[in-house]
């Protein structure tokens, strides 16, 4: 218990007893003076002081209420005479809670600005089944705690941000991919498999400033997440492990530039050689090569120039064009193995 709620206790417990003390005190003289053997005066002053006794403990109680004890503990602390040695607190909930606020007052409040109606939906909407995770916790039984102090940290990790840094001559590349709305895909390295693609990102928004020691300009992308694993304990706790956590490394691809009636393959379905470039194409159960113009290529895919050396339906090799090309180039003559990296 804070030690400002222990001294309010005391205080009105102290007052509590003095009030008892004049409330005898007042009834013992109000005999004695109508028998004339003390004077009016005394009475009366009697009379103030267990006045200003009851305005010090209706102070008292309010400043209890301050601290955020309920009308019906205020009544056991004043009935018992025993302090109030635990205060359970509990965390609101994101819900509106205006009629259960105090109210230093009796008259209703009439509100003379603008508000907001109830139907109006928040900036940020809630999770209909939030899984909250305590991440930290700061206090323990029995400490002293200071008004304002943090109790405990508690995060929602059902949607993280992906902090990106790119360069800062990039910064109109930025605002373009997210003035189009275009969708950004993150990779993440996974030991022993292949890296994860996640795709369909939204570009939120780049930072305001250069940061002055990597010259670089940091923007956020945002990743849904999702429950993995949950598991309860016998002691009612549960651990829940999440897809996604904070600290992992992602790589980000942000669009820079649409290009229209392109064919886009996977890096592996393309072999290069020198400044040639080609794809194998099945045709009556053989794979045939044929000469392809890349426009773009990167990591993991590559754009194809839409000139009808290829065209959107084709059967091509999606994996294992260089080595279908090896092959080529060791062996005079004949087709290609038909399922030496055919994928659909």
């Amino acid at each position: 218990t804070a030690e400002e709620l222990v001294s309010t206790q005391t205080e009105m417990l102290k007052t509590l007893g003095e009030l008892e003390v004049e409330s005898r005190e007042i009834e013992r003289l109000s005999d004695v003076t109508r028998s004339g053997a003390v004077a009016q005066k005394t009475l009366i002053e009697r009379q103030y002081t267990r006045e200003r006794l009851q305005v010090m403990l209706a102070a008292q109680k309010e400043a209890l209420r301050l601290q955020g004890l309920s009308e019906r503990q205020i009544d056991a602390i004043e009935s018992t005479r025993r302090l109030l040695r635990d205060l359970r607190i509990v965390a609101p909930s994101p819900d509106r809670h205006e009629h259960e606020e105090l109210q230093l007052t009796q008259i209703d409040i009439v509100p003379t600005a603008f508000e907001f109606p109830e139907d109006d939906e928040p900036l940020f909407k809630p999770a209909a089944d939030p899984t909250l995770i305590l991440q930290d916790l700061r206090v323990h039984k029995g400490e002293i705690i200071p008004a304002g102090a943090t109790l405990a940290v508690i995060s929602d990790l059902s949607e993280l941000f992906i902090e990106g840094r790119a360069f800062e001559q990039d910064a109109e590349l930025l605002t373009a991919a997210a003035s189009n709305n275009w969708q950004v895909t993150a990779v993440l390295e996974r030991a022993g498999r292949a890296p994860e693609i996640i795709r369909d990102l939204e570009l939120l928004y780049s930072a305001s400033e250069i940061d002055v020691d990597s010259r670089t300009l940091r923007f956020y992308v945002r990743l849904p997440n999702e429950v993995t694993r949950n598991v309860p304990s016998p002691n009612g706790h549960q651990y829940i492990e999440w897809r996604y956590r904070p600290g992992q490394r992602l790589q980000l691809r942000v669009p820079v530039e649409e290009w229209a009636d392109q064919i886009v393959l996977p890096i592996e379905a393309v072999a290069l050689e020198g400044a040639d470039a080609y794809v194998f194409q099945e045709l009556d159960g053989h794979f045939h090569r044929v000469p392809v113009q890349i426009v773009y290529r990167d990591q993991a895919s590559a754009v194809i120039k839409h000139d009808g050396s290829i065209s959107p339906g084709d059967i091509v090799a999606r994996r294992g064009a260089h080595q279908m090309q090896m092959v080529l180039k060791n062996k005079s003559g004949g087709g290609v193995d038909p399922h030496a990296g055919h994928s659909h």
